[in-house]
């Protein structure tokens, strides 16, 4: 076991050079090879011989013949080791068969859009890594794990010796990104899908339809996408390449369209459907708003009819799904015609209505071949056994579904536009070991979602919302919380390590969540690198607390520094583990010494940022530096009494003063800062 002169000791280096150098800590143990995979294979055996090594004799070659799918891997495959190696695998390098390479030996294609076996095994020996599986996308899986493996030791690129037998724990493993508050053009779709590939995510779910926008061209009702997308919305040309794109990757499409409500864009340019009159248009805000479909009109289901088989057809996936969440049902309860009905009807709540709806919407969707899947609210037991229950209120719905024999997959702790830690991501697990269900029903928890809700994000910082955290998500839903204790601090720093890891992969995979942010932070000063470490503090204010603060609106700008910071602030994590260790009083000196220089480097850093004119409208960035350098100036204080073994003297420390949000960002080291203090105040430090 290697010394653990731990995190902190390399506290200095996180603020000035890449984490990249953060698998440099257990380079001792070869076991760190497998902690490098993300997500980790379900089984994964490091040898002691000889490793393979990668050059530029280095081959790929498919032993029966490649289908489409694993043609476009392969190149893939050889583009990303170019890119993370400067090895180039040349053309003809590539499906030959050479003495010292890659063999892969896929049985049988995939067909698109449709759930396969993605298992997969690997064998490496010092002269070749054979690739085995029975499916062209078990194949696909097995390369991204290959790439993953390359290590750089002694001058050389290398694969460590090793046996893998590989699986997914879930059939369902998804990303939803939503396209309609605010828009993403296709090149960030395929990005993200290339960032799906790479964790080994097999769905993209698109959120085509809500108040704030109909994104996909619909040619029997045109009016929809002409009134309600300001011109921002997919072509059905376009919607056919993603959906290739993403099959080609071995990743489904599924679209929403949100109905019976958010559905304001809908009505912009079809106001007769809805449950009130018009006239509509899109709305601008954020929020739960009232416009919903009229349930009792019959005309709204032969609108649905022309809709659903002309999306049908466009759409590969089984499944469609139609939302069904947050109808508070006010346009209903003012109806005096949709009353009538539902007393007529015998029914006694809105639900009720609600159900009455999805029962027709769900006969339109079998009608062309569809499954119909929806957020929990839908869930009613008159609806057959085939529909797909997304819960995205808590596990009980999930439960419940499961228990009467609907299946269901979790979205519910997957928000990841909260801008929650990583760790709560990937401690909220499906299906833990204690749940309360039968092995019948466990087998109905088809897996679950990471869900990219656009309030809050442009094509500029989508991918630093969705990336890295998404990846500790994929590992959960591939191979589960397997070795990890949320209590365990050792245990969270392999695993916020392994994050990082992933991060500079995802980089290789073509993903911009790293060189955006750098963009941007060139737009909001000429410091761009000292405002970056400055942020390394700070993190975006989490769930929805933004709101409170600014209007927000599709039209107001995202480029101030609350949108470049990001959720687990390095140099928070850092510290917050530094104080753990003094509390329990394994911190060695050397770590409190390196914390100390690491925060006087990062006052002088707010000092050399707060010098000289900075750009006019970016006061945030300046507001953040003050406090940063106050923030700094404690700490630094608290750790040398802690070195001299003495209290920190006369002075008082106010840090009542950086509590709550600072340009809607806050400290996120401020619990563990304020740990530290009364431990040191009080001098339990001195016994």
């Amino acid at each position: 076991m290697p010394t653990r002169k731990s995190l902190f000791a390399l506290l200095v280096l996180f603020v000035l050079i890449p984490s990249v150098l953060f698998p440099q800590i257990y380079s001792e143990n070869y076991k760190h090879q497998q902690n490098d995979v993300m997500p980790y294979p379900a089984n994964m055996v490091i040898n002691r011989g000889l490793p393979f090594i990668v050059d530029n004799d280095f081959t790929v070659t498919s032993a029966i013949g490649a289908s489409k799918k694993l043609s476009i891997a392969i190149n893939d495959f050889a583009e990303k080791i170019s890119r993370k190696t400067g090895i180039v695998i040349n053309e003809e390098n590539r499906f030959m068969s050479r003495t010292a390479g890659l063999l892969v030996y896929a049985e049988n294609e995939s067909p698109a859009g449709v759930i396969t076996d993605e298992s997969y095994t690997v064998e490496v020996a010092q002269y070749r890594i054979i690739l085995k599986s029975k499916t062209d996308v078990g194949a696909l899986r097995g390369l991204q794990t290959i790439l993953q493996l390359v290590q750089f030791a002694n001058g050389k690129y290398y694969v460590p010796a090793c046996r893998i037998s590989d699986a997914p724990r879930f059939p369902w493993r998804g990303l939803l990104i939503d396209v309609s508050r605010h828009f993403m053009p296709v090149e960030v779709i395929k990005r993200n899908i290339d960032g799906m590939t790479a964790v080994k995510l097999n769905v993209l779910h698109l959120h085509l339809a809500d108040n704030q926008g109909f994104r996909v061209e619909c040619k029997a009702f045109p009016k929809l996408h002409e009134m309600g997308s300001d011109g921002n919305y997919f072509t059905q040309e376009q919607i056919k390449d993603i959906i290739k794109y993403a099959n080609d990757r071995g990743i489904r499409v599924v679209p929403e369209f949100d109905i019976p409500g958010h559905s304001t864009a809908w009505f912009a340019g079809y106001p007769e459907y809805a449950s009130a009159p018009g006239p509509y248009e899109i709305e601008r805000h954020f929020g739960v708003f009232d416009p919903c479909f009229d349930p009792t009109k019959e005309s709204v289901y032969d609108f649905f009819d022309k809709f659903f088989a002309e999306m049908s057809a466009l759409f590969n996936d089984e499944y469609i799904h139609i939302g069904g969440d947050e109808n508070e049902g006010k346009q209903w309860d003012a109806n005096a015609d949709i009353q009538a009905f539902m007393k007529q009807n015998g029914f006694a709540s809105n639900h009720e209505l609600q159900a009455y709806f999805n029962k027709r919407i769900q006969k339109i969707l079998e009608k062309y071949g569809k499954k119909m899947i929806g957020w929990d609210e839908i869930f009613s037991e008159s609806l057959p056994k085939d529909i797909l229950i997304h819960s995205w209120r808590g596990k009980e719905a999930m439960m419940k579904a499961a228990q009467l024999g609907y299946a269901s997959i979790l979205s519910s702790g997957y928000y990841i536009d909260l801008c929650q830690s990583v760790f709560d991501h990937y401690f909220n697990d499906p299906m833990p070991p204690d749940i309360n269900l039968t092995s019948e029903e466990k087998k109905l928890i088809l897996g679950g979602e990471a869900t990219m809700w656009a309030e809050l994000v442009n094509p500029d910082n989508v991918d630093s919302r969705i990336w890295p955290r998404t990846a500790a998500i994929a590992e959960v839903l591939w191979t589960g919380v397997k070795n990890f204790s949320a209590d365990s601090l050792e245990n969270k720093f392999i695993l916020y390590r392994r994050f990082d890891n992933a991060s500079n992969f995802l980089n290789t995979a073509g993903l911009k969540h790293q060189s955006n942010r750098k963009l941007m932070l060139a737009n909001v000063t000429d410091k761009p690198e000292l405002l970056e470490n400055i942020l390394k503090v700070w993190e975006p204010l989490k769930y929805y607390n933004r709101h409170k603060y600014t209007k927000y609106s599709q039209t107001t700008p995202l480029n101030r520094p609350v949108d470049i910071a990001v959720p687990d602030a390095p140099l928070s994590f850092e510290f917050n583990y530094l104080t753990k260790r003094i509390l329990s009083r394994t911190a060695e000196a050397e770590e409190i010494e390196s914390g100390r220089q690491a925060f006087l480097k990062l006052s002088k850093d707010c000092d050399a940022f707060l010098d000289g004119k900075k750009k006019e409208d970016y006061k945030d960035a300046e507001l953040i530096a003050e406090k940063t350098k106050g923030i700094s100036s404690i700490i630094t204080t608290i750790l040398y009494s802690l070195q001299k073994k003495e209290r920190p003297g006369e002075e008082t420390f106010n840090l009542d003063y950086y509590k709550g949000q600072t340009a809607e960002l806050e400290l996120s080291l401020l619990p563990a800062l304020k740990e530290l203090y009364d431990y040191v105040e009080k001098g339990k430090h001195l016994k």
